[in-house]
C-alpha cells in the first residue's frame, strides 16, 4: 500500500493543547499520524504562522491584514518556533508512550505551499509577495531548505519516517489572478504556471522524502501536479466537477494515490456513516474507469479540510469515520455500493 493511502487528517486542530492533541492523533491514525496545528493558539500558530518557524534567513511580521515578510529574527518567528517546538515536544512523548519510536511507522508533517505561502505574505513595501517573481523563489528556497531540516530533525526525534504534506489553497486562484490584492489598487496578476512549477518542484526534491499536496479548492491544476512529481494529492470531492475526472485518472494511472476529503470538517446536522462516505470515494473512482482494487491500494480518506473549525468531539470523531472508511474500502472495495452524486 502506498504511504498516502489509508486514513490521516490534514493539519489544523482544535483547542491549545499540544500534547491532548498529539494523543489522539496518534491513538487514531494507525496508518498516517501527523503533526498538528494548533491556530487556537493566535499568532504564529496556525498554516501561514507556522511558516515563521520553518523559514531559513527569513523572518515574519504581523500586519493588520496578517504576515509580512521581515529581516532578522522578530517576535513573531521565535514564537512560531517555539510553538512548534512545544508540538514537536507533544508528538515525540506520544509517539513513546504508544510504543511507536524505531517501529518504521510513517509520520506527517504539515506546511504552507510555496505559492500560498507566496499569496498570503505581504512584502515588506506592502503588496503580496506573489507579485515580484524573485520574492516567490526566494520564498520557495527558503522553505525548501527549512522543511527539509524539520524533516530530518523529527525522523531523529521519533526515529521513524517522515513525509512531508504541503497545503496549496490558493495555488488555483495564484494561477487563475483571483488572488486579491491588498488594496483595489494593486491587483495581482496570475501566477506564470512553470514559476509555480519551478517552485513547487524545488520544495518536493528539496525535502528528499514522499510527498502530498492538499488543495481543497476548485480548479486544481492537475496537469501542473502531474509534473511537480509529487506522490499524492489530497482533494475535498464535494469542490470537484467533471472537469476534474480526466486529472484524477492521469494521477491515479501514474501510479500516484489520490486522497480524498469525503469526511466533513465540521459536524453536520445529519452526521454520514461509514457506507455513506465509502460510497462517495467508491463511486468517484467508478465514474473514472478505475477497478475497486485503487481504493486498497492507492486512495486515501482524510476530513475535507483542516479541523481547527470543529468540537473536539467532532474532531475525533472525523479521524474514526475516515479510519472506518478506509479500513471498509481497503477490506473489500467490490462490494461498497457507488454513489455518483457528490454528497
Amino acid at each position: 500500500m502506498a504511504v498516502f493511502a489509508g486514513a490521516t487528517g490534514l493539519g489544523s486542530w482544535p483547542g491549545r493543547s499540544a500534547r491532548t492533541a498529539a494523543e489522539i492523533v496518534v491513538g487514531e491514525l494507525a496508518d498516517l499520524p501527523h503533526l498538528v496545528e494548533l491556530p487556537d493558539r493566535g499568532v504564529g500558530a496556525d498554516m501561514i504562522g507556522r511558516a515563521g518557524a520553518l523559514l531559513v534567513d527569513i523572518a515574519l511580521d504581523t500586519t493588520v491584514r496578517g504576515y509580512r515578510m521581515g529581516a532578522g529574527s522578530g517576535a513573531v518567528t521565535r514564537r512560531a518556533a517555539s510553538l512548534l517546538g512545544e508540538d514537536l515536544d507533544a508528538l515525540e512523548e506520544a509517539w513513546e508512550n504508544a510504543g511507536l519510536r524505531g517501529a518504521a511507522h510513517p509520520v506527517k508533517v504539515q506546511a504552507p505551499g510555496p505559492v500560498t505561502l507566496a499569496a498570503e505574505l505581504e512584502l515588506r513595501n506592502g503588496h503580496r509577495a506573489l507579485t515580484d517573481p524573485g520574492a516567490v523563489r526566494e520564498l520557495g528556497a527558503s522553505l525548501a531548505e527549512g522543511v527539509g531540516a524539520a524533516v530530518r530533525e523529527l525522523a531523529r526525534r521519533l526515529d521513524s519516517a517522515v513525509v512531508v504534506q504541503f497545503d496549496e489553497p490558493a495555488l488555483p486562484a495564484a494561477l487563475g489572478g483571483r488572488v486579491p490584492g491588498v488594496t483595489a489598487l494593486s491587483p495581482v496578476a496570475p501566477l506564470d504556471p512553470e514559476v509555480a512549477l519551478r517552485v513547487l518542484t524545488g520544495c518536493i526534491e528539496a525535502v528528499g522524502v514522499a510527498t502530498a499536496l492538499h488543495c481543497c479548492a476548485p480548479g486544481v491544476p492537475w496537469a501542473l501536479l502531474q509534473r511537480s512529481g509529487v506522490d499524492a494529492v489530497a482533494v475535498d470531492p464535494a469542490v470537484l466537477g467533471p472537469a476534474d475526472l480526466d486529472g484524477l485518472g492521469a494521477m491515479l494511472d501514474s501510479g500516484r494515490t489520490i486522497q480524498l476529503g469525503v469526511v466533513p470538517a465540521q459536524a453536520p446536522a445529519d452526521p454520514p456513516g461509514v457506507t455513506e462516505l465509502a460510497a462517495v470515494a467508491a463511486g468517484l473512482i467508478d465514474r473514472i474507469g478505475f477497478g475497486r482494487m485503487v481504493l486498497a491500494d492507492r486512495v486515501g480518506i482524510t476530513p475535507a479540510c483542516g479541523l481547527a473549525g470543529a468540537t473536539a468531539d467532532w474532531a475525533r470523531r472525523a479521524l474514526t469515520l475516515a479510519v472506518r472508511t478506509a479500513a471498509a474500502l481497503a477490506d473489500d472495495p467490490e462490494s461498497v455500493a457507488g454513489d455518483s452524486l457528490h454528497r
